[in-house]
């Protein structure tokens, strides 16, 4: 095996998906499932189990991978090592504070592994070259380069009796104890619900929210991608169609840096799928 097969093992299993790891690596899908297929065969094993989706880690796999990030981790590092200081480009970025961060480590890992990126991360009101935050926060004279749609689910704690319906209807609501966060589409959705509304916290961070929900204090309205990063929490549908779109919102004067927009040129080449869908509320 070499350093070039165990980078594709790597990106297949984080995308769960041939064709999505074969374009972060700017390869073909045939180039990476020949590596996938001849690592399986220097190991004896079977990393991946193919489905009309696209691919699930065995135990395997799973196992595989912790000994694979190390020596990918181990290689980079000591190429860096020898590397010379080069001229090192600035990049603030301000992100809203209710993103979910799988999502967030998945779009910065480009920059902060390129050589010479010094990146700064603010919040999404201070001054920055640019903003990850959601289709209702751009301002007038913003661009914005859209990157997916969150849908939004209720994230109940595991001993919570509403887990025991499928899907929630705004009336199941009434008189729980809620976790508020604050961003416009708890309003949305809580101007339907009936009966009295109990707030008993304000998390003003999704991990912050999530925490509480797996405490046991609460209930919350969230992203999808939110509730699916903590384990110790159970999912339920809502009735309400409750979405938000983000996206990367930058001005057009003074002009983007070279480097912010290598950035979004980079963003503008993801899949479409990840991009479609009307903005939210958010």
């Amino acid at each position: 095996m070499n350093i070039r097969e165990l980078r594709y093992f790597a990106a297949v299993f984080r995308e769960r998906n041939l064709t999505a790891a074969a374009k972060r690596c700017f390869i073909s899908q045939p180039s990476i499932s020949a590596a996938i297929t001849s690592l399986e065969g220097e190991l004896g094993t079977t990393l991946f189990i193919r489905h009309k989706k696209g691919v699930a880690p065995t135990a395997a796999a799973e196992q595989f991978h912790a000994y694979a990030r190390r020596i990918i981790d181990d290689t980079d590092a000591a190429r860096n090592l020898f590397r010379k200081p080069s001229a090192r480009h600035a990049l603030t970025l301000g992100l809203m504070r209710t993103l979910d961060i799988p999502s967030i480590i998945a779009l910065l890992k480009p920059l902060t592994g390129a050589p010479g990126v010094r990146l700064r991360l603010v919040g999404a009101n201070d001054a920055a070259d640019a903003r990850l935050v959601s289709g209702s926060m751009i301002e007038a004279d913003e661009h914005f380069v859209p990157l997916w749609t969150d849908h939004y689910v209720a994230a109940l704690p595991p001993s919570h009796p509403l887990t025991f319906k499928d899907r929630l209807v705004t009336s199941d609501f009434a008189g729980v104890a809620m976790i508020d966060r604050c961003h416009c589409e708890q309003n949305e959705f809580f101007s339907r619900t009936a009966g009295p509304r109990e707030t008993v916290a304000i998390a003003e961070s999704e991990d912050w929210a999530m925490a509480l929900v797996a405490a046991g204090v609460g209930v919350a309205i969230v992203p999808i991608g939110v509730a699916r990063s903590n384990p110790e929490v159970v999912i339920r549908e809502i009735d309400l169609e409750l979405t938000r779109q983000v996206g990367l919102a930058y001005r057009a004067s003074p002009p983007p840096s070279d480097l912010l927009q290598n950035f979004i040129a980079t963003i503008e080449r993801q899949p479409p799928g990840k991009r479609r869908g009307k903005p939210g509320r958010g």
